[in-house]
């Protein structure tokens, strides 16, 4: 019993206590950002890694949920409904699961790639529709809202960003336990058993198709609990929440974390909203960067960041002994090495590109990265590029073939 209340309550510890560390005001919107998408991975997760069910169309869910929040918002604006602002995510997670019930029939009826295929066409479909009505979801501009409405209840008017990331924490640490708990629940059980073999599910009495439909339908009132939190977070939704790009980050972001592990996606969408929100910043190649990343945990690590964590945790409870510890730490010479080599070109290549954009032809630039002032022009770099880029893929490879976990 201990060992299953502690990650929760260290959990809980770590939300309460992450906005005190990160009191500025970009840093909130980052742990904001991080809690929307952390729910919605989980709640994707509930599909891929529970259900094996790959979707492409996940954002339809959480998109539908937002917008049914931020109609609600303006509801309550004008004074038509009288709905406490806590709550509102609750009816993004209604709107979502309602979307689900209708949407979720037809999708469900097949698995496997054909299941994958459906979900593609249907964010093209509910994306093109969107547009279509903007009366309804706002067109290209989106619907605003404004979540300060009424006189404040004990303080609260959710006008500070505080405020407002103590929602969403409380909002993620429910809905991260619901999910948890649904894990262990019959249909729980009996989704990862037609995940793993639909006959046989089928054989003792359960029918796939009704057991992918609830999971789907569960998943996306989780997402659009998410969705919900989103709209009061930013005060507007368009119709990128439902976009087929929308939806290929979430699988991004869930497979990066870890599919076989519940903190997987928590890991996953804390990483992937820095690269999105924090790496953008810094840099206008983070998609690169982002879709680099993917590949390197695709090829070495198909278990995610979350595997890596948890051979650390047996590492150090000396569970893995030594030779096993010299691979993990090949793996990581590795991937650093390859990484600043990439990180180098990459930036040397993007910094050469201004340079030949430029009307004036006077040539790019000198690049500052890590305090250095490096000319692009100059063959020494980018030896230095292809080196690193060259030893780490050899350690790597050496790691693949023999080092390599079985």
């Amino acid at each position: 019993m201990r060992r299953m209340v502690f990650p929760w309550l260290l959990f809980a510890l770590v939300l309460l206590v992450a906005p005190l560390v990160f009191a500025q005001s970009a840093a909130l919107s980052l742990l904001s950002q991080m809690g929307t998408m952390v729910l919605l991975c989980l709640s994707y997760n509930m599909l891929l890694g529970e259900g094996g069910m790959l979707s492409f169309g996940h954002a339809v869910y959480s998109g539908l949920g937002a917008f049914g929040a931020i109609h609600l918002m303006n509801r309550m604006a004008d004074g038509v409904l009288a709905f406490p602002m806590t709550l509102v995510p609750l009816a993004g997670g209604l709107t979502g699961a309602l979307c689900a019930v209708v949407l979720g029939y037809l999708t469900t009826r097949r698995a496997g790639t054909t299941f994958a295929m459906i979900t593609l066409g249907l964010v093209e479909l509910v994306a093109a529709c969107v547009l279509m009505f903007p009366e309804v979801f706002g067109g290209e501009g989106g619907i605003s809202g404004n979540r300060v409405i009424g006189e404040p209840v004990l303080g609260i008017s959710y006008g500070p960003q505080i405020q407002v990331y103590y929602l969403i924490a409380g909002w993620l640490l429910v809905c991260a336990m619901a999910i948890c708990a649904l894990r262990h629940t019959p249909l729980g059980r009996i989704l990862n058993a037609v995940r793993d073999n639909p006959e046989r599910a089928a054989f003792i009495g359960y029918d796939p198709q009704r057991v992918r439909y609830l999971a789907l339908i569960l998943s996306a009132f989780f997402a659009g609990v998410s969705g919900g939190l989103s709209a009061i977070n930013f005060e507007i939704v368009s119709a990128e929440y439902v976009g087929a790009l929308r939806s290929g980050a979430i699988l991004l972001f869930t497979f990066i974390g870890g599919t076989a592990y519940f903190y997987g996606p928590i890991v996953g969408g804390v990483v992937g909203v820095l690269f999105s929100s924090w790496l953008s910043a810094y840099t206008q190649a983070w998609q690169f960067y982002l879709g680099a990343f993917f590949i390197l945990i695709v090829m070495t690590t198909p278990g995610g960041l979350a595997s890596l964590i948890d051979r650390a945790w047996h590492l150090r409870y000396g569970d893995i002994d030594a030779k096993r510890a010299l691979r993990l730490g090949l793996w990581l010479a590795g991937a650093l090495c390859a990484l600043v080599g990439l990180i180098l070109a990459t930036e040397m290549a993007y910094q050469a590109s201004l340079g030949s954009l430029a009307e004036t032809g006077a040539g790019a630039a000198p690049l500052l990265l890590w305090g250095w002032r490096i000319d692009v022009h100059a063959p020494f770099p980018w030896v230095i590029a292809v080196l690193c880029m060259a030893a780490g893929t050899a350690m790597l490879m050496a790691w693949h073939r023999h080092g390599r976990p079985r």
